[in-house]
């Protein structure tokens, strides 16, 4: 059975988070979510929270172990882009672009229903 926990409008780049979501895919969730807590980044923190939420998804909706899920996919999408200026030379406005990240998070205890 799949379970799965979505984080919307996260304020961080696509690009920075998946280089932290390559490092759990296919790991068990118990063992993925201790390995997050030890990496130093705003991006790793965001997907722990949504992985606890998908565990927690699981234990608490379908009666799942935590200790039998593994984490099946890990999915980081482009959300909207906030566009804004900031003063720059002789009078200029330069532009600023600041992402969002939707977050998602497949876990699977490895039967198929």
């Amino acid at each position: 059975m799949e379970v799965q926990a979505l984080t919307r409008y996260a304020r961080m780049s696509p690009k920075k988070m998946r280089e932290v979501v390559r490092t759990i895919q296919g790991r068990k969730a118990t063992e993925a979510a201790d390995y997050l807590s030890l990496i130093p980044r705003k991006s790793a923190r965001l997907i722990a929270k949504t992985l606890r939420s998908a565990i927690a998804n699981a234990e608490n909706n379908n009666n799942l172990s935590a200790d039998a899920l593994t984490v099946k996919s890990a999915i980081i999408n482009q959300g909207p882009v906030l566009k804004r200026h900031k003063a720059g030379a002789r009078g200029t406005a330069m532009p600023r672009r600041k992402k969002m990240s939707h977050i998602l998070i497949i876990l699977s205890d490895g039967n198929t229903k």
